[in-house]
């Protein structure tokens, strides 16, 4: 199990002790973390399972235990200065939301909307295996309330799925994006690059065949080998290579080249969307700093400047709902700094940019304008934006605008 992170003690009731000084309201998300799978992938450091744990833990109940979490949260939002919000987002994450029943994801939402709302134009997408989506299945979840499938392709080709241990059929994306599209609903195709094997024709495979799709909307991430992990093990025992970071580079770059010439457009690092109307409201909510509740076992939350996170295993978390308790570990406060430099980190990688920083001298501008990493004229305004090469060393241009290089 991925480690359980330290911070303060989370009190039993929730109770959100203050507010961020000169918080204003800022719209209101939901996370759902549904942590269950049939098979674990070799490179995923998420809080999955294979197996149920019982009552409120298992397939089967696990939308009771959320149910009451989301009774907690009204209660605990209630007696705060934060209520009367509806949810402008929902997302279900995971594991594989997918395996729930369409009955089951209803229960949640309902519950939602009879605590919360959920606003007319939200967003409430379902993270989806192509192996458990099909035209039935899909109408199903889109009566109860979905309205966007987030389809994990990863790859078209073999051979890196394999690597992935991923075990759908390539066969089945197709399939699970037509029933998706048939069922009204906005498509989002994940890409993963950088598997051990992958060369640069496998990943202009992947692109040209998800982009055949006509998805709303496409991911491509990086692969990032983390410690603790199946691929973690093998990389620390030599049996899998290293990534090669001029290679991913140069499979970015053809990313940003293909998305492009088929209407894609960036809006953050790896995300491409078709339009400003397609992109994810549950990825900008984060990078936009809207205040979320993170529901289910290890779901992070975030509120008026405190951040929390629930206890990791299914079975703790079912129990301590049953008994009255909140799921909460620990958590933290964070200061206007913290926020400050947060905003930068996230900021920074989207379209929009950020602010230079008060405290960034005119020299660090102009370097990086001159390494080519950001746009001149913005920067000239006073405003930060990533040139293509920026955005291959976003990291770096982090560091700069902080401080810390």
């Amino acid at each position: 199990m991925p480690h359980q992170p330290e911070g303060v003690v989370w009190p039993e009731d929730g109770a959100l002790e203050r507010a961020l000084p000169g918080q204003v309201q800022v719209p209101l998300a939901a996370y759902i973390h549904v942590p269950f799978c049939t098979v674990r992938c070799g490179y995923c450091d998420f809080n999955t399972y294979t197996t149920g744990f019982g009552e409120g833990a298992d397939l089967e109940t696990y939308a009771n235990s959320v149910v009451r979490e989301i009774e907690l949260s009204a209660r605990v939002l209630g007696e705060s200065r934060w209520d009367g919000r509806p949810f402008e987002s929902v997302f279900f994450g995971g594991g594989t939301p997918s395996l729930l029943s369409p009955g089951s994801i209803g229960l949640i939402l309902d519950t939602l909307r009879r605590h919360f709302g959920i606003a007319a134009d939200a967003e409430v997408t379902l993270e989806a295996n192509p192996e458990t989506l099909n035209e039935e299945r899909a109408w199903q979840f889109a009566e109860v309330g979905v309205n966007r499938f987030s389809i994990g392709m990863q790859s078209g080709v073999s051979h890196v799925l394999k690597v992935l241990d991923r075990t759908h059929n390539p066969a089945n994306v197709p399939v699970a994006v037509a029933a998706a599209q048939a069922a009204g609903c906005q498509v989002s195709v994940d890409l993963i690059y950088g598997a051990p094997g992958e060369s640069l024709a496998d990943w202009e495979t992947s692109l040209r065949q998800a982009i055949a799709l006509k998805p709303d909307h496409i991911s491509a991430y990086s692969l990032i080998i983390e410690e603790g992990t199946k691929m973690g093990r093998g990389l620390a025992a030599g049996l899998i290579p290293p990534s090669n970071p001029d290679l991913d580079a140069e499979k970015y770059e053809l990313a940003d080249s293909l998305l492009g010439e088929a209407g894609y457009h960036w809006y953050e690092i790896s995300n491409f969307s078709t339009s400003p109307k397609t992109r994810s409201t549950h990825n900008l909510a984060y990078w936009q700093d809207w205040d979320w509740w993170g529901y289910g076992p290890g779901a992070h939350s975030h509120v008026g400047g405190q951040r929390w996170w629930n206890v990791k295993h299914p079975r703790a978390y079912a129990g301590r709902l049953k008994q009255g308790v909140s799921p909460g570990f620990a958590g933290e406060n964070l200061s206007v700094e913290d926020r400050g430099v947060e905003a930068v980190m996230l900021g920074v990688r989207t379209d929009l940019g950020v602010k230079t920083p008060s405290d960034v001298t005119p020299e660090s501008v102009r370097h990086l304008i001159q390494e080519g990493l950001i746009e001149e004229e913005p920067a000239g305004r006073g405003h930060i934006l990533l040139t293509l090469r920026g955005r291959l060393l976003a990291d770096y241009v982090t560091r700069v605008l902080l401080g810390w290089e």
